[in-house]
């Protein structure tokens, strides 16, 4: 059941609308993501988003203008155990700089009555630096 819950909630996520967005999340989920990532920098926001409001606003505004054409995941993973769900994928797009973004993504995401509450996120923050601030990278 939580992989399936997962699953709905990244399509939720593509559609960048904010009321289906609002639908999977807990009005007090957390996404906390790597301290000084180059999104959250970039975007001038906190690295750590509380509060299911904060997240719809990233993932409905936010992301499309940052991320803005050719956004494509490839799952490498989807392991559930209870309400803990594990998702290895990875993620390409081109930036709102036109420079190819391509790095690979772990989300430990944590269930509560059938909702997302909390979603960890992992990634390699050094490459996401260069792709973001630095010259193009190549994958």
């Amino acid at each position: 059941m939580g992989r399936e819950i997962v699953q709905h909630a990244w399509q939720e996520f593509a559609s960048h609308d904010a009321a289906r967005i609002a639908a999977v999340f807990t009005e007090d989920a957390e996404w906390p993501a790597p301290p000084g990532n180059a999104t959250a920098v970039a975007l001038g926001g906190p690295s750590h988003l509380v509060g299911r409001d904060a997240i719809v606003r990233f993932l409905a505004e936010d992301f499309p203008r940052f991320f803005v054409s050719d956004v494509s995941v490839t799952f490498h993973g989807i392991h559930a155990d209870g309400e803990r769900v594990v998702v290895e994928e990875t993620m390409t797009a081109t930036l709102a700089n036109g420079n190819h973004y391509a790095n690979d993504y772990c989300f430990v995401f944590e269930l509560r009555d059938g909702l997302l509450h909390r979603v960890r996120e992992y990634m390699d923050t050094a490459r996401g630096h260069r792709m973001v601030f630095g010259e193009r990278v190549t994958t």
